[in-house]
């Protein structure tokens, strides 16, 4: 389960990252929809995958206490 913690943590990390470099891309002017839909999209999966991140933790500690 570690392992899957890790993984989330990662891929959090690079989906931020990713935001970073689409909102540094976009124009100042003319910006397009799909733009910021691409955008949401990866907040939205930033969101699932903290979600998940916090019930494996969460687990993980429950498990630890046992």
């Amino acid at each position: 389960m570690n392992s899957k913690i890790e993984q989330l943590k990662r891929e959090i990390f690079r989906l931020k990252e990713e935001i970073t470099e689409r909102e540094a891309a976009l124009p100042v002017h003319s910006l397009r929809p799909h733009q910021l839909m691409a955008i949401e999209e990866l907040e939205e999966d930033i969101f699932r995958k903290q979600k998940e991140l916090k019930l494996l933790k969460e687990a993980e500690k429950t498990k630890g206490s046992k």
